[in-house]
């Protein structure tokens, strides 16, 4: 058996601090995400009268997935690591504010997609939660060697707890 497999396995089930957005779901933010997204549908306006079944104004599907991000005035990890060779750019950040697994550092990294599984939209003036959790790590034999595959559940919550969007990102890590 991989010994650097085994020693991960001790990260399943590791679960994130819960973290708020610094920001508020925003109206002149949400214009920004739909446009950019090219889906300006008319319920992510306040003037729409048809967001009225979902309590008013709401963001795209989404958008409480890249809601989370450094607040104004906290160090930035990239510029923080900028002179140091061995930084891959993981950590924290990657993680979903999980610790990174000690056991795979140096692995190379390859995103091996995400799954979204969406419960209700996000509202204007909404805070949003986040929590990860390390829901899975597996040992694939493949034509190029062993791989670890991690999957990370991340779910997305409003401050009265309830749950917005549900992402899962596999990782897959390789010598």
């Amino acid at each position: 058996m991989n010994p650097d497999f085994e020693a991960a396995l001790a990260y399943l089930g590791t679960v994130s601090p819960v973290q708020l957005a610094c920001d508020a779901v925003e109206r002149g933010a949400v214009r920004r995400y739909a446009q950019a997204i090219m889906d300006e549908d008319p319920i992510f306006d306040q003037a729409c009268t048809d967001n009225a079944r979902y309590g008013g104004p709401v963001a795209p599907p989404l958008y409480p997935v890249h809601i989370i991000r450094r607040a104004f005035g906290t160090p930035d990890p990239i510029q923080l690591n900028a002179a140091n060779p061995a930084f891959d750019g993981l950590g924290p950040t990657a993680a979903q504010g999980l610790p990174e697994i000690e056991p795979l550092k140096g692995y190379a990294l390859l995103n091996g997609g995400t799954e979204i599984e969406f419960f209700r939209y996000a509202r204007h003036d909404e805070r949003v939660t986040l929590q990860s959790r390390y829901a899975d790590i597996s040992l694939r034999q493949t034509s190029k060697g062993p791989m670890i595959v991690v999957v990370i559940e991340s779910e997305y919550r409003n401050e009265a707890g309830e749950l917005l969007v549900i992402a899962r990102r596999t990782l897959l890590r390789r010598r």
